[in-house]
C-alpha cells in the first residue's frame, strides 16, 4: 500500500493521523481511497467532479504530479505521497 502524508491542517479529518496507507495504482485512486477512509476529508481534496482541487498540490516523492501525469500518475506499493494545501496570508509591507 502507498502512504499518504497528511499535512497538519488536515489531520483533524484523519483522527490526527500523520500518515495513512492507501490502495490504488494511481494518485487519484489513492486519494479516493483516502477520502473513502475519511469522508469528511473528501470535500477538502476533491471537487464536485471528483478531481483533485486546483489549490491542492500533491507530490510523489519530490515530484509535483502537475509535472508528471497529474492524477493518473502511476504509483507503486511503497510510494510516499505528500499533500500540500494552499497557504494564504502575510502582510503587504
Amino acid at each position: 500500500m502507498s502512504k499518504i502524508i497528511i499535512p497538519t491542517p488536515l489531520r483533524k479529518f484523519t483522527n490526527q493521523e500523520a500518515t495513512v496507507e492507501t490502495a490504488g495504482g494511481t494518485v487519484i485512486e489513492a486519494v479516493n481511497d483516502l477520502a473513502g477512509q475519511y469522508p469528511a476529508l473528501s470535500k477538502h481534496l476533491l471537487d464536485d467532479g471528483g478531481n483533485i482541487r486546483s489549490f491542492i498540490r500533491i507530490f510523489v516523492g519530490d515530484e509535483d504530479i502537475i509535472s508528471l501525469d497529474k492524477g493518473e500518475t502511476a504509483i507503486a506499493e511503497d510510494t510516499v505521497i505528500s499533500i500540500v494545501p494552499a497557504i494564504a496570508g502575510g502582510t503587504n509591507e
